[in-house]
């Protein structure tokens, strides 16, 4: 009968040829995947990995419909605007609150 530490020793040994065949069965689907990515001349659109999403072979059926703007009641200095709603306030809003500065001083006038 094998004792604690043989059998941990084949654990470790097992374990360590089972990452060996897992790095070396993904280099070689990565391999794969390059070869038809190129064949079929591909792009990641294609693929669904785009960023902006949308391309062929999308799961969006249709564009998603944009919120609808709410008005500016605040102004930065640097043109910056918010419109005062819901969630975190904008960085320039919290730099100018920690400074001192009123909400109120930022209120576009017609905002009213």
């Amino acid at each position: 009968m094998a004792t604690y530490r043989e059998l941990k020793e084949q654990a470790e040994k097992l374990m360590a040829e089972a990452e060996r065949m897992r790095e070396q069965e993904i280099a070689d689907a990565i391999a794969d995947i390059k070869q038809k990515i190129e064949l079929y001349g591909l792009t990641a659109a294609d693929l669904g990995l785009a960023r902006n999403g949308g391309g062929p072979g999308s799961s969006r059926a249709r564009p998603a419909k944009s919120a609808a703007k709410s008005a500016v009641k605040y102004r930065g200095p640097n043109g910056e605007t918010w419109s005062g709603g819901r969630g975190r306030k904008p960085q320039w809003i919290v730099e100018a609150l920690k400074q001192g500065r009123n909400l109120e001083e930022f209120a576009v006038q017609n905002a009213r």
